[in-house]
């Protein structure tokens, strides 16, 4: 999908430090103190414009959320929503989410959510999809013992890969969900690509997987 670019959002961005930190490596180790409580951190790799994190924010106070996207053009509308109403457990990052460990300690964080991914549909781009086995290994290292990946996609392909990438990893594969809408799912947050996807009648996939406790086994 082309992105429309979005001259005002460096400007935009760099004048609300308080929710997108601008050096966030700084912050390492020590994001709780940043949100000024103790509560677990989840975070979404690939936020897009923010609809899921800032709902998710919205109805759970007791959790701090960060949001990471890239895109520059895209995570300012992100951004918007936070000028509009503020959350005082939402926080916002323009990084790169293969590099989450210049930003996160181990053990920071409770739970990854990744919404939608990029497919990466042909074989020689398998090492940039946000399941394949390297990124895996980034979100266990700054993750919890026993942390989960809460994971969604209307794209099979990706999502029986993705399932077989967690497995072939040594995760736990909670719960699996091959049509999400017509199940007995509660608490679902849509998406805006899930809500689009869903309209034009796509299936919706989800999975929970739980890392083992790297601690038990001495990893």
């Amino acid at each position: 999908m082309r992105l429309r670019n979005k001259p005002e959002a460096p400007t935009k961005i760099a004048s609300y430090p308080q929710y997108i930190p601008e050096t966030p490596e700084d912050w390492k180790g020590k994001w709780q103190s940043r949100f000024k409580n103790d509560n677990p951190i989840h975070i979404e790799v690939g936020t897009g414009k923010g609809r899921f994190i800032y709902e998710m924010a919205k109805l759970h106070p007791e959790i701090n959320y960060i949001g990471i996207e890239i895109q520059m053009s895209v995570i300012v509308t992100a951004l918007d929503k936070l000028i509009e109403n503020e959350l005082p457990n939402l926080q916002l990052l323009q990084v790169n989410g293969g590099e989450l460990t210049q930003y996160f300690a181990e053990n920071e964080i409770s739970q990854v959510y990744l919404n939608f991914s990029d497919p990466w549909p042909k074989k020689k781009h398998e090492k940039r999809r946000l399941t394949y086995q390297s990124f895996l290994s980034v979100y266990e290292e700054i993750l919890v013992p026993k942390g989960e990946i809460h994971f969604k996609t209307d794209n099979q392909g990706l999502f029986e890969y993705s399932l077989a990438s967690f497995s072939q990893y040594g995760m736990i594969l909670k719960q699996v969900w091959l049509h999400l809408h017509e199940s007995d799912f509660e608490g679902n947050v849509m998406t805006e690509y899930e809500e689009k996807f869903s309209n034009k009648g796509n299936r919706i996939y989800r999975v929970e997987a739980q890392f083992k406790d790297k601690t038990a086994t001495g990893n």
